[in-house]
């Protein structure tokens, strides 16, 4: 079979997806074109596990020259595929317009509004009208879809590459963050509005009786120096620790993993936290819940009561948190591999593409 990825600008769990099919297809003889920005290609060398690359301009901004011209160069690229398959909602509805019936996945939702939340409007009734089959990574995107009219929707199966073990001991890290005693609770997040690192910041200021905990945030993004000069003018107990690569060391020093998002579809973290046997306290939106599981502490958004009395929870009853973290540990055996990936993607393809073939 011939697939084609379009895709646009990401730099996480978007791009780590598509890299694991594109893998998985390959493996098993399949022929894989991935149509995209330059800086997708540099960050995950989809050419090097066996794709052939092409640049295509995918902002993630609205542009019409530039959309019209994305739209034509999908045409032409994808125009020898059975299967075209895009991710993420430009990406979609481009691709949509160069070539009805794609398979697209919805890999996030909109939290913001305005102008910003018309266009969005405006691409998911594109997608809904002439997406072959749409995969949704949360409950809410799916039943969104379904009311705009989509024909074929049903959840994507999405899986977290097994981490690597830990190189230094909860000890070495404790030491090099200077925690000294304190419990690190560790949030791993770009540094963007969506992933309601106020919240964070609320929670931390306390108070905290009987000593405070450290919230160390492993991320870059547009919000660090807003962020930063609310640490620093409060004395928030809070590190912005930046872009990180020792993500599983940080993890096994960790107490929980503290996930405020305004939205989440299956974060990427939260499945890597659950195979280590971290739990996490997180808010209770989009694809949370059904990752989770048992495997952690669940908040309304925004909550910060809610997210302060879990901490609290967990570190005034070790008990409480031995017993989460194997829940967390069950879980994570629980969580689907890149085969599952590949076996749903391919299902979704076969129902496309079998009508041309």
């Amino acid at each position: 079979m011939r697939v084609a990825f379009v895709l646009g600008t990401t730099s996480g769990g978007t791009g780590r997806h598509v890299l694991m099919l594109v893998e998985g297809l390959v493996r098993r003889g399949h022929q894989v074109l991935v149509a995209g920005p330059r800086s997708v290609e540099e960050q995950f060398s989809f050419a090097a596990a066996g794709a052939r690359f092409a640049e295509v301009s995918v902002s993630d901004r609205p542009h019409p020259a530039n959309d019209l011209r994305a739209v034509l160069a999908v045409r032409r690229l994808t125009r020898g595929a059975d299967v075209v398959h895009a991710h993420g909602l430009r990406a979609g509805a481009l691709a949509a317009l160069g070539r009805p019936g794609p398979v697209v996945t919805l890999h996030n939702a909109l939290t913001a509004g305005g102008f910003v939340g018309l266009v969005y409007g405006l691409l998911e009734r594109i997608v809904a009208r002439r997406a072959g089959h749409v995969l949704a990574v949360s409950p809410d995107l799916a039943e969104r879809m379904r009311r705009l009219g989509a024909r074929h929707v049903r959840a994507a199966v999405v899986a977290a590459p097994v981490p690597r073990p830990a190189r230094r001991t909860p000890q070495e890290v404790r030491d090099d963050l200077g925690a000294g005693e304190r419990p690190i609770l560790l949030t791993v997040a770009r540094l963007a509005q969506q992933k309601g690192l106020e919240t964070l910041l609320d929670v931390a200021a306390g108070p905290w009786q009987g000593g405070e905990p450290l919230f160390v945030v492993a991320g870059e993004g547009p919000l660090r120096g807003e962020l930063q000069r609310r640490i620093d003018a409060e004395k928030l107990p809070v590190v912005l620790l930046g872009n990180r690569d020792d993500v599983p060391d940080l993890l096994g020093a960790a107490t929980a993993l503290v996930m405020p998002s305004r939205w989440e579809g299956q974060p990427l973290t939260l499945r890597e936290a659950l195979m280590t046997g971290t739990p996490a306290i997180a808010s209770e939106v989009g694809g949370i819940p059904e990752i989770l599981g048992d495997g952690g502490i669940l908040v309304p958004y925004g909550d910060v009561a809610g997210f302060q009395a879990a901490v609290r929870r967990l570190l005034a009853t070790p008990e409480a948190a031995r017993a989460l973290a194997a829940a967390a540990e069950r879980r994570g055996r629980e969580m689907p591999g890149a085969d599952d990936v590949v076996a749903d993607a391919l299902e979704a393809y076969l129902a496309c593409a079998g009508p041309r073939r």
